[in-house]
């Protein structure tokens, strides 16, 4: 377990901006910074980092938080795995007890299974490099294919031994339990007899964005057409083939200073691309290229550039990611290489400087692409023409932007030699059609529950609107924002004599509320109520960064949900215009009293509403008295609070 002292230096150095940015490109804006949101699909930047408050918040998906809680977030760490992430990359040593056999028998099977594969890379790699098999075998393949010993451990490549279980057996003596082996798909099961899945092969280890390993491609080095010449990790708990991107953790900081991802197929493609001095290029790692992997992209640059071979099958691939691409909004441009060479080769065969304005000369944009390419197949047949050009309307109508459809179907429309509004009429009916397709998807709304469980007649209140959820919320707002805030009361005393006291914000609702015995049917709103008091009886006073690096990740999302808004009023604007709206931070007192007093009388209504259904019950004479003569006076409480509040709220 991580002491307390060092969580506290971890968030002392961490800087927002700069976590945030090692995965999203942020422009200046203001006092904040903005950027398009890793976590969900967006083209127009909603994305917020605060530097001063040392959070982020999104205004579309509305997820939010301190830089621990966006490595959780985004890596999906569990809450000690993205502290130790921070203190390594801010050097702080971590502090902490060692964990027990039981311990670490129960930790989390995602932390294991990164552990499991950081062991599995080392071991492949030390494989490689140290073992006569690996060097004569392994080693000489890489050398081979023109791979330098700084590219080979630069990208972590290794070597499985041709032997039946040579790393289960050294996974078992490390204490790496067989379930676990199994679940990583390093090793299989078959007739009771365990081996190791990659044995003969030269291992990929594929990083996720943070450089850990997730899981491995490995490569045949036989003639056995009985097995296939590539094999991957299967899905698991960390690894998700469809979200991951090969090379990405080396190729990130390139494509922002390039402003542009060259996109291939396969391992080698990377590899030799990189050796030869272009290194803002990753690849699918095998699979077709999917909407999250683009969306991966997407957070670095707006351009991609697809390299492909220039057979049957390369070309294909590149049509089936254009339109996906397309249709993410992004720019995207073919270059296809020669019959008989891929980016791998290319790059081997030829100088990086070579291999630099092959691909600048030859990079197309789709349209010119794709219409160069399918003319050819037509051979002047109109019908072919006629299928030609509705490919090629489907294309540009994946466009979201106007201006650029508007610009394609100009440039389309010359290569076709076909009119411009046919064009564009044709490119509406297939945007009417997806239109159409996409309202007859039903929709899946995340809804967030914090509440405790309610007996059935506190159900019945909800379902009739008595709910306080509101009122709790304004409660704990109120305090998050203005705990420390003094108000002044004059009052008089027991003689008649006015009497002025000062109290702040803080203590006065807790007073209130802890004196009328009142309790919030939110369970985190009650959480942080407590905590708030009892920091005030210790006579602390917790301020809103306190709960922005709060320990409980619900509390500080809670708390920058709270906190934050989109929206700023200028001040240039209300000079310019002479109007001034009053800002709730002017009259804080009055504030105050209204949302206290609204929280009590909602908490009566629902008080007399279950009492109320609880006399259509069957109950004891004298019983069923004592209910209508308590139902009496909340009624007549509940008469003068609202005209207390109604007064409050016309002052």
């Amino acid at each position: 377990m991580i002491k307390p002292e060092t969580i506290d230096k971890i968030f002392d150095a961490a800087r927002i901006e700069e976590v945030v940015g090692d995965f999203v490109t942020l422009k200046r804006r203001g006092v904040n910074m903005l950027g398009l949101c890793p976590f969900h699909n967006e083209k127009t930047p909603s994305f917020t980092v605060s530097p001063a408050k040392g959070i982020f918040k999104c205004f579309g998906c509305g997820k939010g938080g301190n830089a621990v809680n966006f490595i959780m977030e985004h890596e999906h760490f569990s809450y000690p795995e993205a502290l130790k992430y921070l203190a390594q990359k801010y050097s702080i040593e971590v502090d902490e007890e060692k964990p027990s056999p039981e311990q670490q028998e129960a930790m989390d099977e995602k932390e294991s299974l990164f552990n499991l594969t950081a062991f599995a890379q080392k071991h492949f790699e030390d494989t490689l490099h140290n073992t006569e098999e690996g060097k004569s075998v392994g080693l000489t393949y890489f050398k081979e294919r023109g791979f330098t010993t700084d590219i080979i451990k630069k990208f972590g490549l290794g070597y499985s031994l041709n032997t039946w279980d040579d790393f289960t057996s050294k996974a078992l003596k490390h204490g790496y339990k067989k379930d676990l082996l199994e679940k990583s798909s390093l090793v299989r099961t078959r007739d009771h007899q365990t081996y190791d899945a990659f044995r003969g092969r030269v291992t990929f280890p594929i990083h996720n964005l943070s450089g850990r390993v997730l899981g491995f491609g490995a490569r045949i080095l036989t003639q056995d057409k009985k097995k296939p010449k590539y094999i991957n990790t299967a899905e698991s708990e960390i690894y998700h083939k469809s979200k991951v991107l090969y090379g990405l953790f080396f190729a990130k900081s390139a494509i922002v200073r390039e402003d542009n991802c060259y996109l291939t197929e396969g391992y080698t493609d990377v590899i030799s691309m990189h050796q030869a001095g272009i290194e803002n290029v990753i690849a699918s790692s095998g699979t077709s290229l999917t909407t999250d992997q683009i969306k991966l992209i997407r957070r670095y640059t707006q351009n991609i550039t697809l390299l492909f071979d220039g057979d049957p099958a390369g070309i294909k691939a590149a049509f089936r990611g254009v339109d996906m691409i397309l249709e993410e909004g992004m720019n995207v441009k073919i270059v296809l290489f020669p019959d008989g060479e891929d980016p791998d080769s290319y790059a081997r065969n030829f100088r990086p400087a070579e291999v630099k304005a092959f691909i600048t000369e030859n990079a197309k944009d789709f349209i010119s692409f794709k219409t160069h390419l399918l003319l050819e197949e037509t051979q002047n047949d109109p019908i072919k023409k006629a299928g030609l050009i509705k490919e090629i309307a489907l294309s540009i109508s994946r466009i979201p932007e106007p201006i650029a459809r508007s610009l394609y179907v100009q440039k389309s429309s010359d290569l076709l030699q076909i009119d411009e509004n046919l064009l564009m009429a044709e490119v509406n009916k297939q945007r009417r059609i997806k239109s159409k397709d996409q309202a007859q998807q039903p929709t899946a709304q995340e809804e967030e529950s914090w509440a405790v469980t309610k007996t059935p007649l506190e159900e019945a209140s909800v379902k009739k609107g008595i709910s306080l959820r509101h009122q709790e919320y304004e409660i704990i707002r109120t305090l998050l924002l203005y705990h420390s805030q003094v108000m002044i009361f004059d009052e008089k005393d027991e003689e008649g004599h006015d009497v002025r006291f000062e109290i702040n914000v803080a203590d006065y609702l807790i007073n209130e509320i802890t004196n009328d015995d009142l309790r919030f049917e939110t369970e985190m709103y009650q959480h942080v109520f407590d905590e708030i008091k009892s920091a005030r009886e210790q006579e602390k006073m917790l301020d809103e960064q306190y709960f922005f690096t709060h320990h409980n990740p619900d509390v500080s999302k809670m708390a920058i949900d709270m906190l934050t808004s989109p929206y700023t009023l200028s001040n240039q604007w209300e000079d310019k215009h002479k109007i001034y709206v009053k800002k709730e931070e002017d009259n804080v007192k009055m504030n105050v009293i209204e949302i206290l007093y609204a929280f009590k009388l909602k908490k009566l209504e629902k008080i007399i509403y279950e009492n109320r259904q609880m006399l259509k019950q069957e109950m004891e004479p004298e019983t069923m008295l004592e209910k209508m003569e308590f139902l009496r006076n909340m009624e007549s409480i509940k008469t003068m609070l609202a005209k207390e509040l109604s007064r409050i709220i016309i002052q």
